[in-house]
């Protein structure tokens, strides 16, 4: 099982490693597997293609993001620790190499999860909001509502800041991306707040 998950870890790791170099379209499954030093049929046993390849590789990297800044259970009121993590979630995202690189070069590969039907990093991601949000309702540190469209709604504004994020900064300090990490703050508290 361990040579499994490093197998699965190395080719993903090459992935990354072979579109931040070059970009999704121009990465192919040939030049993965000669830098994670595998054989081609072992990646076709797990992935037929590299659109494949490349959402397990978003699911992983994404799901990274959201586990590093995932809120503290320490007993102390929800929303305020959810908001600031949510707030440094879409920054984590924004900064991160692979979601630029995808960004700048490939943006349509995000295409179908925008438009088209959820991803598994955007189902975990909901999962994991209902369940604090479920937790603020009880604690009353978030307004009542149904937990599952709340979910949605807020990952709908995430998106739209992590996404839609670098083409509204500009060079004037109240267009900076902090600035708009803090309306994105100011978005989620009121939206939130009971």
């Amino acid at each position: 099982m361990t040579s499994i998950r490093h197998k699965k870890d190395a080719v993903l790791d090459a992935t990354r490693d072979c579109v931040l170099a070059v970009g999704v379209r121009r990465t192919t499954l040939t030049d993965v597997a000669r830098r994670a030093g595998v054989s081609r049929m072992t990646i076709y046993r797990r992935w037929p293609d590299v659109q494949t390849l490349v959402a397990d590789l978003m699911t992983r990297e994404w799901a990274d993001v959201v586990a590093r800044v995932a809120p503290p259970e320490d007993g102390s009121p929800v929303r305020p620790q959810a908001v600031a993590a949510l707030v440094a979630g879409v920054a984590a995202l924004r900064a991160h190499p692979l979601f630029h690189k995808i960004l700048e070069v490939d943006p349509d590969v995000l295409l179908p999860y925008i438009l088209e039907r959820r991803g598994t990093s955007q189902d975990a991601m909901l999962r994991a909001l209902e369940g604090t949000l479920r937790a603020g309702h009880r604690d009353g540190s978030v307004r009542k509502g149904h937990p599952a469209r709340q979910a949605r709604s807020v990952l709908l504004i995430l998106q739209s800041f992590a996404m839609s994020g670098h083409i509204m900064t500009g060079d004037d300090p109240a267009l900076s991306a902090a600035a708009f990490d803090e309306e994105l703050r100011r978005i989620l508290e009121r939206y939130l707040t009971p």
